[in-house]
């Protein structure tokens, strides 16, 4: 059962962090919103990434006096990763390290916990 979320924002399962609250490295289970999705052509590596924020749909920008986290997400040796999409609320669990100054998780275990319906 989630967490009851201050203020109307986005709700945590027990045990997961904010985005904007992880640490440098080390194994974290997070939650987030992805933001985007990159896609590799056929000639590169396979690779699939995505963009995850504590972001709420429809705002960019923090609530008053909070921080923003951007946690970047890679699956090697995939060109594709079902459910994970613009939109998509995930919890992901995995070691955190710093790649090229963002936090990055390769290969992480993940859970869809909620998608944004088409309009």
């Amino acid at each position: 059962m989630a967490d009851s979320a201050p203020e109307g924002g986005p709700r945590h399962h027990p045990g997961t962090l904010p985005i904007s609250q992880l640490p440098d490295k080390g194994r974290v289970a997070c939650q987030g919103r992805v933001e985007s999705v990159t896609f590799l052509p056929a000639d590169q590596a396979a690779a699939f990434s995505a963009m995850v924020s504590d972001a709420e749909p429809g705002r960019l920008a923090p609530r008053a006096g909070g921080r923003r986290g951007r946690l970047r997400v890679v699956w090697l040796g995939r060109r594709r990763v079902p459910g994970i999409e613009a939109g998509a609320e995930i919890r992901l669990e995995g070691m955190l390290s710093m790649n090229n100054g963002l936090p990055t998780m390769f290969n992480p275990r993940y859970e869809i916990l909620s998608r944004q319906e088409d309009e």
